[in-house]
């Protein structure tokens, strides 16, 4: 590790390792810790002890961990020993409760004790594989951490849509996001340039859906030439079953997103019967928005109904995301269908139409006991009663929720969009959608905007970063692109605002990297220059 940081300082002018000898690698910071002297030696003749064996899974994954960064597994056991062991036991210390994500870590020089409910012991064994940080010898600090999140909603999205992306690299995303404590996964199933979910009963969504003819190249508003080469690919519901479940014992919710009306051309190329025109599409091959929408008459609900019924299957968390966003209205004013459904229904805009769409879908998700949520543009034309939503462009959306007495999740494009360049030299970076998202603008948000009513606070669950793939080709760069802003957003919704310091996140950021140089990440290093 110091000669990890040697090189930092040569390369990119950051302080030597003297200068981070007081920062630990915890990563979000944590609500209150007490340091102590001393430290707890971790190696492979240390044993997990579990009494009442009631925490098999998140022991389960803490040890998967040490495999796969040290090669090794520590024993499980059920009987007390005198030393060297991590013990994990449920839900109280003495008369305190440690209730929900919450967790207590206590580290001495014999053992580490580590108490919470299944979530926050979750989260305290992750704390403790930060604090193994890449050592050959695993000197674990002696330290108290008492912890616990400020935001309910700490979420992260994956757009396999524009790119796809392997069941593995889906698992490895999954590992970040426990890694750095986020509980909520957003992912984007379906869009104009691909549907990547088995639906049993339309097998045309991924026979033909699934899979583009060609992709643009480079930037969309650029050029014209494509490059000739199929792209697709689509997960089995077996697949989406063991993602769900690997995520499940992460205690991560997964949010799968089936985007209607709009962004809806991959499903339209396989059933056009389900468009206003009924004409043959295609898979959309460019990025952008398209036309051509989901049409909103009977034949078309019965068909989204039979496959939100067999999405609700797969997922059993209480939210399902619809998108809503983006949705063009050039047909609807052009479809003699839609504007006589207007006319019946006392409708003067096609947003009211759109409207009328998200509320059916609701209804039918509520009465399926699931919460629809969707992107902001689902407050025009009159919000659906029960919507949470999801504000992206900028905040405003998300305060007019929020006083409408919606639950919402902010998402500004500014600063929760990691597709965005993360440094203002564009030329030494990978070709991006554009914007620029450094940083410490990340690790500066906070969701409660200055603008909230005070009585309107209570209805902002959390934030959201969405890494978005029009122009992220590969595994890899989904990496760079979202880490470390994926972990300065973590500390955003983890840590408590009057605690965070952005220079000291920094420091522990950079002790930190040991750990990711070791795991192989990609990130970015745009922290570790003088300037970025």
């Amino acid at each position: 590790m110091k000669l990890i940081f040697t090189v930092l300082a040569l390369l990119f002018g950051v302080p030597p390792a003297s200068a981070q000898k007081d920062a630990l690698p915890l990563l979000p910071a944590p609500e209150e810790i007490k340091k102590e002297s001393g430290f707890f030696l971790l190696n492979s003749e240390t044993v997990l002890f579990d009494s009442l064996n009631e925490f098999p899974g998140e022991l389960n994954v803490f040890n998967e961990q040490l495999d796969q960064t040290y090669g090794y597994k520590l024993k499980i056991v059920t009987h007390p020993l005198s030393a060297n062991y991590i013990q994990v036991f449920h839900g109280h210390e003495g008369n305190r409760n440690v209730p929900g994500e919450s967790y207590v870590l206590r580290v001495s020089k014999q053992n580490v004790h580590l108490n919470g409910y299944p979530e926050g012991v979750m989260h305290g064994l992750e704390t403790l594989f930060l604090l193994t940080n890449a050592q050959t010898e695993i000197h674990i600090p002696c330290l108290t951490i008492r912890d616990a999140p400020q935001f309910s909603w700490r979420g992260m999205h994956l757009d396999v849509c524009r790119h796809f992306f392997t069941k593995e690299e889906v698992k490895k995303y999954l590992d970040f996001l426990a890694l750095y404590k986020f509980n909520v996964f957003h992912w984007h199933l379906t869009d104009d340039q691909g549907w990547r979910i088995e639906i049993k009963k339309y097998p045309l969504l991924t026979e033909k859906g699934s899979v583009r003819k060609e992709t643009v190249i480079g930037k969309c508003s650029d050029t014209s030439k494509y490059d000739g080469k199929p792209y697709g690919g689509f997960y089995t519901q077996d697949d989406i079953r063991e993602i769900v479940a690997y995520a499940t014992e992460r205690h991560i919710l997964v949010v799968p997103e089936i985007e209607m009306p709009g962004h809806a051309l991959a499903a339209l190329a396989a059933y056009p019967q389900f468009s206003c025109t009924g004409k043959p599409l295609e898979v959309g091959t460019t990025w952008g928005v398209f036309d051509d929408v989901y049409c909103p008459k009977p034949e078309t609900f019965q068909f989204l109904e039979d496959v939100l019924s067999e999405v609700m299957e797969l997922f059993p968390g209480p939210y399902i995301h619809i998108g809503g966003d983006e949705c063009g209205k050039k047909r609807w004013k052009e479809c003699p269908h839609c504007q006589a459904l207007m006319k019946q229904e006392g409708m003067k805009t096609e947003n009211e139409l759109q409207s009328y769409f998200i509320r059916h879908m609701e209804k039918f998700l509520n009465s399926k006991g699931k919460q629809l949520i969707g992107w902001d543009e689902i407050l025009e034309g009159g919000l659906a009663p029960n919507a949470i939503v999801m504000s992206w462009r900028g905040e405003a959306g998300g305060i007019k929720a929020a006083h409408l007495k919606h639950y919402v999740v902010m998402s500004p494009g500014k600063p929760c969009y990691f597709d965005h360049y993360q440094s203002k030299d564009r030329s030494k970076e990978p070709l991006a959608i554009g914007g620029y998202n450094p940083l410490e603008n990340v690790y500066a948000y906070n969701p409660l905007s200055p603008k909230l009513a005070p009585a309107d606070r209570k209805y902002i669950l959390g934030a959201q970063g969405n890494v978005w793939t029009e122009y992220i080709t590969t595994f890899q760069q989904v990496e760079y692109m979202s880490i470390p802003r994926m972990i300065a957003l973590s500390e955003a919704l983890w840590s408590p605002a009057g605690k965070r310091n952005y220079a000291d996140f920094k420091k522990r950021l950079i002790v930190h990297t040991a750990l990711l140089e070791k795991m192989q990440v990609n990130y970015a290093r745009h922290f570790l220059s003088v300037r970025q």
